[in-house]
């Protein structure tokens, strides 16, 4: 039996991550020159692909949850590794979808005259090649790809050692969809060796790859933002506010925050605090207090908060900076909109936070000095989404504020640059 030391592994790895990454190259190139309609037909050629293949993807998902029962993953992932028939079907549909999504690749904006004669204008350009690097469901490789192709971007796809059978899967649909589409087949490809070392690769290669977003939990994306020498589109958690105002309408309080904490509990988007101002505390707190116990949501208040509801445990500091994503909500009373800003833009996660108020001046001022990604006035936290937001996908939602900020759609996966038109113009 032949033996591959550690050293040699390393090297194929690396030999084969540089190979991927100039193919991604090439094939962004190509992509950036492609038609709208050539892009639009790869995507629906990877529906029919996926559709064809319904039999093959099950047989490849079921391999992928054996071995997922075997190593002991828990319920929740095994949940999300699955490919259940509805989910290659809404695979599917998300494909029509996006290729039904207004192409942003040439848009002209802001043209304008200059004194000199000439015009100045932006044009909207894809990024390049995107890496994604992405934990246990597959359904985001097909949702990653898509969004991508729409764009003109080249995608180098790393899911899950867990999900590797399935995605190399639906990659097969993927390279036969884009070949019988006259696309280069590396305009999306899959990273085909669980080796960790491959995301290490994927992320210091700047020469091939323009931006690394990272989809999973919050080690790994500390671990992609701390080692990456490629632009990185993050967010690192959702710990989210819904502060109930002194002026707050009780009966949409108690709507918005019952929904942002209930609708998901798994989710970025999802209230992990509640602020309550003093004046209103009395009144507002006992009935969230019921209608949470009521859905088997712990509550960890402060000293005042326990003052109104007995049950609730004691908070910590450390629970004001959670993300639980669980039936588990922190819950303070503040003294006002001074003290709710302040709290939040200390901390939070910067993802998405709400006011609830019929006050239009604190409104706005909480809209201009809260710093997060999403901020909302009378509205759930679970409206920050792609989809929500009219964009028609997403493929994350960005905490970071240079480039994109907030749900990431296909604008977000573009840049833009200057255009200029002279006529034999020369400067003087």
């Amino acid at each position: 039996m032949t033996t591959v030391s550690s050293e040699a592994a390393q090297q194929d790895v690396q030999a084969y991550m540089q190979s991927v990454g100039k193919a991604a190259r090439a094939a962004s190139r190509q992509l950036a020159r492609a038609s709208t309609k050539m892009r639009n037909d790869a995507l629906l050629a990877i529906a029919e692909q996926l559709g064809n293949s319904r039999e093959s993807l099950a047989e490849a998902n079921r391999l992928d949850m054996a071995a997922g029962r075997d190593s002991g993953l828990d319920a929740a992932l095994l949940d999300r590794l699955e490919l259940t028939p509805s989910r290659i079907d809404a695979m599917i549909t998300g494909l029509r979808e996006v290729a039904a999504l207004p192409d942003p690749i040439g848009e002209i904006s802001d043209m304008s005259y200059r004194p000199s004669g000439i015009q100045v204008g932006k044009m909207r350009v894809p990024l390049g090649v995107i890496g994604i690097i992405y934990e246990s469901r597959p359904n985001v490789t097909v949702e990653a790809a898509s969004l991508c192709l729409k764009s003109g971007n080249a995608t180098i796809l790393r899911g899950g050692s867990e999900a590797l059978h399935s995605n190399l899967a639906i990659a097969e649909c993927i390279s036969a969809a884009l070949a019988s589409s006259g696309l280069d087949a590396a305009a999306v490809q899959i990273v085909n060796t669980a080796d960790r070392a491959a995301v290490g690769e994927l992320i210091t290669m700047p020469d091939y790859v323009d931006v690394i977003v990272p989809r999973g939990g919050k080690g790994l994306i500390e671990r992609i933002s701390r080692d990456s020498k490629v632009p990185v589109i993050k967010h690192l958690d959702g710990n989210c506010h819904v502060y109930v105002d002194a002026d707050a309408d009780l009966t949409k309080a108690l709507a918005i925050t019952f929904n942002s904490k209930t609708h998901r509990y798994g989710t970025c988007n999802t209230a992990e605090s509640l602020l309550v101002d003093a004046a209103i505390a009395e009144a507002f707190l006992p009935q969230i207090g019921e209608r949470l116990k009521a859905a088997g949501v712990e509550i960890r208040g402060c000293d005042q908060t326990r003052r109104y509801l007995p049950d609730a445990s004691a908070a910590a500091e450390a629970d004001w900076f959670e993300e639980y994503l669980a039936p588990i909500i922190a819950v303070k009373v503040i003294s006002g909109l001074d003290e709710a800003i302040e709290h939040i833009n200390t901390y939070s996660s910067h993802h998405t936070e709400s006011i609830v108020t019929e006050n239009y001046t604190r409104a706005r001022r909480f809209l201009t000095e809260v710093d997060s990604s999403s901020v909302m006035v009378n509205a759930s936290t679970r409206f920050a989404d792609g989809f929500e937001y009219g964009l028609g996908a997403e493929i994350g939602i960005s905490t970071d504020k240079l480039h994109a900020r907030g749900p990431v759609g296909l604008q977000g996966l573009t840049s833009q640059k200057y255009i200029v038109f002279g006529d034999g113009h020369i400067r003087g």
